[in-house]
Order: C-alpha cells, then structure tokens, then sequence
C-alpha cells in the first residue's frame, strides 16, 4: 500500500471573472466601511438571513445563511486595510458551486466619490452549469446596488 501523501480539495476556479463595479457619491473610507466588513454582507445583501464568524482576521471562516435555507462557508485569504482590498474563498456551499474565489476592492475617486469592485472567479457543479454566470452577476450587480442606495 502507498503511504498517504498531503492532499486538498480546495484549489483556485479557472473561469472567466464576473466583475461587478459601483460608483458610490461618498468618501472610500465611508465605502469600505460597508463593502470591506468580511462578516458584515448582509447589510447590504438582502437575500442572507445572517453570518457567523468563527476567528478574526486571515484565515477567519464566514457561514452565510440565506434565507431559502442555502448556506455558504468562506475563508478570508487576505485583507489589507490600508489598500481597501481584501480576497476570499469558498469551501462549501449548497449554491452549485464547484469552486469560487472573490475580491473586494474599494478606490477613491476623487473628493467625494469611491468605487467598490466585486470580482468573482467561480465554478459551477456541472449540473448548475446553464446560466451560471449570469446569476453570480446578477447576484453581484445587486448587491452592490444596494450599496449605492445605501450610501448615495
């Protein structure tokens, strides 16, 4: 018999990524505050119930609950406060989803504008395959919209 040898089932999706963009009438500062809460989506992601964290910080683990009954575990993979960026990865889902990494970003734009960008690289289990990425950027673009309602 072989001797068991380190092994993962997680690895990064090879897709096309799914960007969703908004320009936001407030500080980058204000932006980030909403957008770059790693356990604070809900705030402005109608559809989840809530989130538990379990840790603080790279590495951190978020469970979202939405409210059909679906859930998602993310593990946060970097955060830089003073950049505005933080990326992360899922490691189970109940969505289809084979495979999923995203980044958050938010920039100035000059005085009183910011622009937070979600992107998304994600896989689908092949039965989910039929209009996927239309729905990780719909799901996306609405988030972010309701960012600007909140914010504008």
């Amino acid at each position: 018999m072989k001797p068991l040898q380190p092994d993962t089932l997680i690895r990064n999706p090879v897709a096309a990524p799914v960007v969703a963009s908004v320009l936001v009438a407030c500080d980058a500062a204000r932006l980030w505050d909403l957008v770059g809460q790693f356990a604070g989506f809900a705030a402005f992601i109608p559809a989840l119930s809530h989130i538990e964290m379990t840790g603080d910080g790279v590495g951190a683990l978020r469970t979202k609950f939405f409210r059909d009954g679906h859930c998602v575990v993310e593990q946060l993979n970097s955060r830089d406060e003073s950049a505005m960026c933080m990326t992360w990865t899922t490691l189970y889902n109940t969505l289809g989803i084979a495979r999923l990494w995203a980044s958050m970003q938010v920039q100035a734009q000059g005085g009183k504008y910011a622009r937070a960008t979600w992107t998304i690289v994600a896989e689908p289990v092949e039965a989910a395959q039929a209009g996927f990425e239309q729905f990780m950027q719909a799901f996306a673009d609405s988030a972010l919209d309701n960012v600007q309602r909140m914010l504008d």
